[in-house]
């Protein structure tokens, strides 16, 4: 397991030790888990953990947005969260939907949340504890303080971001990047391109993680990057396919890693390649080189 330095990823031990805390009807500390799969909650899930379905509650089902605000506000209150409680996230898949659920609190200003490292399967195989009960949390009147859109990029921002020094980082597998296909294997939103947007790198999510799913470490990933010319300075904007793999690249970027100037395109590779005249590359980039 990774050990960080950023109170944003927390270890099973961090979790163990406050499980009966996060049981009881205290808003102070709140868990939730968001798998790709939502019914894998069904099956069994960490005591205390709240099931949040990425379809519906983290995206609003009729744009494919974000949520609104107010939409934000009813689904974290329905939950019994405050916006001074401390969420911890995790989910499968090592943490796709978890971390793309973390970015989406960020970006709507909630002050505490924290990633499980490893997410829902390194918890598992750890013989850590798991139930079938459902919890039931008072709910809690929440309003959105201050948010952060500046972790957000848009098209316009991307389009703005090939002709100056950003650094595009496509997070999908090799095979999308290069065209070969446009999804994974049953994934396909009904892209009508394949390809990659003009001068991204392709670094793609799992390379951050070890295969237990916990986060490599620090200096593993900060050297990956630096590989890809990519340092604490650089302008960064992270994509995948709809906007999720590539938020655990932004968490790593910007959570772990500490750097400033890192947006997630959260429209990804679905509004890209379905965009009239968007300007699209295929095949393998060419490797930076470092001097």
């Amino acid at each position: 397991m990774t050990t960080s330095s950023t109170d944003a990823v927390v270890s099973i031990g961090w979790l163990v030790d406050r499980l009966d805390e996060v049981q009881k009807d205290d808003p102070s500390i709140r868990l939730l888990e968001v798998d790709i799969d939502p019914s894998n909650y069904e099956h069994e899930h960490i005591p205390g953990a709240s099931k949040v379905d990425w379809r519906t509650d983290l995206q609003d089902p009729t744009t494919f947005d974000v949520p609104s605000e107010a939409a934000f506000e009813e689904f974290l209150g329905g939950f019994g969260i405050r916006p001074d409680s401390t969420v911890v996230i995790y989910g499968d898949m090592m943490n796709w939907f978890a971390a793309h659920a973390y970015w989406l609190f960020t970006y709507y200003g909630h002050a505490d949340v924290r990633l499980l490292d490893g997410g829902r399967d390194f918890w598992g195989e750890r013989d850590a504890p798991l139930t079938t009960k459902v919890p039931e949390f008072t709910s809690q009147s929440y309003v959105v303080d201050e948010n952060q859109l500046d972790i957000r990029a848009d098209r316009p921002d991307v389009m703005d971001a090939i002709e100056r020094e950003t650094a595009l980082v496509d997070v999908r597998t090799p095979e999308e990047y290069r065209g070969e296909i446009l999804a994974p294997p049953g994934w396909n939103e009904g892209v009508q391109r394949g390809g990659h947007i003009p001068g991204a790198r392709n670094i793609p999510w799992n390379q951050v993680v070890e295969s237990t799913g916990c986060f490599k470490p620090e200096d593993e990933l900060r050297s990956m990057y630096e590989e890809h010319g990519i340092d604490a300075d650089a302008d960064v904007i992270t994509y995948c396919r709809i906007g999720e793999r590539s938020a655990l690249t932004w968490f790593v970027l910007h959570e772990v890693l500490g750097y400033e100037d890192v947006r997630n395109y959260y429209g990804s590779w679905v509004e890209w390649g379905n965009t009239v005249g968007a300007p699209i590359e295929k095949g393998q980039r060419a490797a930076i080189k470092r001097e």
